[in-house]
């Protein structure tokens, strides 16, 4: 890169400490639901994003000692030196992109339950424990303080030959001992640990004091903090303690990771934090106070809003945990000046919901996240094939314009055919809803890409039937014809469906509004589908005027989005507006001038007035065509060798499944490989 780049400084070496990163761009500490138990696919995974330009590439979280054992989640481990060997993979695979590992060592305090090792939790004060755990953390004594310093210098330097280049010290997302004590609603201490800040913050000084007398000749220390809570006067603030706690600090650490907490806040989705950058207002301040690098996230994706943080001072760093994830060849983009060609994070947190189901980590934008080793794919090259046949995709939603990009970079002539007048499929529809504008952005990449490759024939407005499809002798063909959303409440709660009498107040679906049905003024939106889209649905109907009931079996609104961190802030949103909320309520019943509710623990009925009333409940595959083409296969009346149902028309799902499912189906074309089968991780028995 030359002086000219106007990015050039996003490419300009600087010093942590004794070790030094080739660039700005900076790989926060992220979990990817494989952890210790998958150490061959975690050090690929982070090999890739060093691979792809990032300078620093960081562990998620990795506990120091079996008495802060998170289980059963899937973090990093560093209890004794048995554990080296797997970190080990990791540094020497960062290490060979000329990219500096980091290690994010951390104890949990009460936010372990410590479920596997079954050691009492520990923590500044006796407190239960999170996640509603009957479990409470006992009080530390002044020798398990003495134990918790000399197990953080025991991991530094384990940490250290393991290969680590920075080793962090964690006190953030309200997830650690060390910001426990620092927070007086978790520390009524009265020794001199507890009361004044300066008591509070004595600990996490000691610590990384201790971790850099350790270490800190050989390795970078970092720390990170989380500056603000977003509680007000109930919790920390970046005007108030926040900004002392730095300036106590200052230059102890070789490099300050500042956020705010808690991961809702500091992931927050688009839905809710639309903009780059919107951790500016809480942490542009430490860069005042600091003579040392500031790194800090804000889910940047532009490289103009990048290069805006650090020529204005606010950042020395870019950090990112999603947008790494969505492309981890960002900073590689950005280097060779290839910006149409970033996947852009679309803020989704489909990535955060694995660590919170305990899977493998996942990713709308980029299917490939995960599958680095057990699956061996890379993200930007496939394999190609030896013989570019013609292949044929129907329908250019999230699946079909995945399957047909890989396609295109595996060699393969590819017609894409819809019936709608633009790509996109659901994308186009969901992306209209409030908060949901970032969706686009999976269509907008494919469609780039797409756009300039001439092995693509692109048909739109062009529904083929399987008449059509037979006539074109084309030998490969992939059908992404998508799903419907179901009249009949067949869902979880209603399995073979619900009654509607006979002259009842009209049910729409979802695909109903997306066609702009005009509805009458009080809608119910019964929502068993439990993710996103009721809500946003119930959101945008009061926008247009309407008198809205959200309803649900479940528990709360929106009750699977716990996992991408934004259900408190759904439900809270949808009551504000004004939205009545009916939990725990099944719709047993569609009358003519209301419908009939259903308690789901103990059956009672009730009606609740309504004009109209919207199913999210459960879709059904649009997989007419490729019926008709399989039957004609096996018939031997077709010359198509292989049919492939991917998306949702295969199994109806998330976004994130449906690119997955194309991007798979593209791969295997003209392998022998199947598809369940992948390398899996193997658990040695001790000789």
């Amino acid at each position: 890169m030359t002086d000219a780049n106007p990015f050039a400084p996003l490419f300009e070496p600087l010093k942590i400490g004794p070790v030094t990163a080739r660039n700005r761009f900076y790989q926060v500490p992220h979990c990817t639901g494989l952890g210790h138990a998958n150490p061959q696919a975690e050090a690929a995974l982070r090999a890739t994003k060093a691979e792809g330009g990032w300078a620093v590439v960081c562990t998620q979280e990795v506990e120091i000692h079996p008495s802060s054992d998170i289980s059963p989640y899937l973090e990093g481990r560093l209890w004794d030196d048995a554990d080296i060997p797997a970190h080990r993979l990791m540094t020497d695979a960062v290490h060979e992109h000329n990219s500096l590992a980091g290690i994010e060592l951390v104890h949990n305090g009460h936010h372990a339950a410590n479920l596997n090792t079954r050691i009492p939790p520990m923590g500044p004060t006796h407190r239960p424990t999170d996640l509603y755990h009957p479990v409470q953390a006992r009080a530390m004594d002044k020798r398990d303080i003495k134990q918790l310093r000399q197990w953080y210098v025991d991991a530094a330097k384990r940490s250290r030959q393991a290969g680590y280049d920075i080793v962090y010290v964690y006190a953030g997302h309200n997830m650690a001992t060390l910001m426990h004590f620092l927070l007086p609603r978790f520390n009524d201490r009265c020794d001199e640990y507890g009361g004044s800040l300066i008591n509070r913050t004595r600990l996490l000084k000691e610590t990384l004091c201790d971790v850099r007398d350790a270490v800190g000749a050989d390795c970078g220390i970092a720390l990170r903090l989380a500056v603000d809570e977003l509680l007000g006067d109930g919790g920390l603030q970046a005007s108030d303690e926040g900004s002392e706690i730095v300036s106590m600090l200052a230059d102890i650490p070789d490099v300050w990771d500042v956020n705010i907490s808690g991961w809702d806040n500091d992931s927050a989705t688009a839905r809710f934090e639309p903009d780059e950058g919107y951790q500016e207002q809480y942490t542009s301040f430490v860069k005042k106070l600091v003579s040392k690098p500031v790194v800090g996230v804000g889910r940047f994706t532009s490289p103009s809003a990048m290069l805006s943080q650090l020529n204005r001072g606010v950042l020395d760093f870019i950090g990112a945990a999603r947008p790494s994830i969505a492309d981890p060849f960002l900073p590689n983009k950005i280097l060779q000046n290839n910006l149409e060609a970033i996947r852009e994070c679309i803020g989704c947190n489909i990535c955060v919901s694995s660590d919170n189901v305990v899977a493998p980590i996942r990713c709308t934008q980029n299917p490939t996240m995960g599958e680095e080793w057990r699956r061996g794919w890379h993200p930007e090259f496939c394999v190609k094939t030896k013989h570019a046949e013609q292949t044929l995709v129907v329908g250019a939603g999230p699946a079909g314009l995945e399957c047909a990009l890989q396609l295109t970079r595996r060699g393969y002539q590819v017609m894409l055919a819809d019936g709608e007048k633009d790509v996109g499929g659901r994308l186009l529809h969901e992306s209209q809803l409030p908060g949901l504008a970032s969706y686009r952005r999976v269509r907008d990449y494919r469609h780039q890409q797409l756009s300039v490759l001439p092995e693509v024939d692109l048909l739109l407005d062009n529904r083929l039937s399987a008449t059509d499809i037979i006539e074109t002798d084309i030998a490969h063909v992939f059908v992404a014809t998508g799903a419907r959303w179901r009249h009949d409440g067949l869902g979880r709660q209603h399995p073979k469906g619900l009654h509607v009498s006979e002259n009842s107040l009209p049910v729409y679906t979802p695909d109903d509004i997306y066609a702009g049905q005009q509805l009458p003024e009080q809608v119910v939106v019964y929502d068993d589908d439990h993710y996103y889209l009721g809500a946003v649905i119930a959101e945008s109907l009061h926008a247009s005027g309407h008198q809205v009931t959200i309803v649900t079996p479940a528990n709360c609104v929106s009750a699977w989005t716990e996992h991408t961190l934004e259900q408190h802030k759904i439900q809270a949103r949808v009551i504000k507006l004004g939205v009545r909320v009916i939990t725990a309520q099944a719709l047993s019943s569609v009358n003519h001038d209301h419908v009939t509710l259903s308690c789901v623990y103990t059956e009672q009925t009730r009606a609740h007035p309504a004009d109209a009333v919207i199913m999210v409940t459960s879709r059904i595959p649009v997989d007419s065509v490729y019926d008709e083409l399989r039957s004609a296969q096996l018939s031997g009346s077709s010359s198509i060798k292989n049919i492939h149902r991917v998306g949702d028309c295969l199994s109806p799902s998330t976004v994130a499944a449906a690119v997955y499912s194309g991007h798979l189906a593209a791969r295997e074309l003209g392998t022998d490989e199947s598809q369940l089968m992948f390398m899996r991780e193997m658990v040695q028995p001790l000789k």
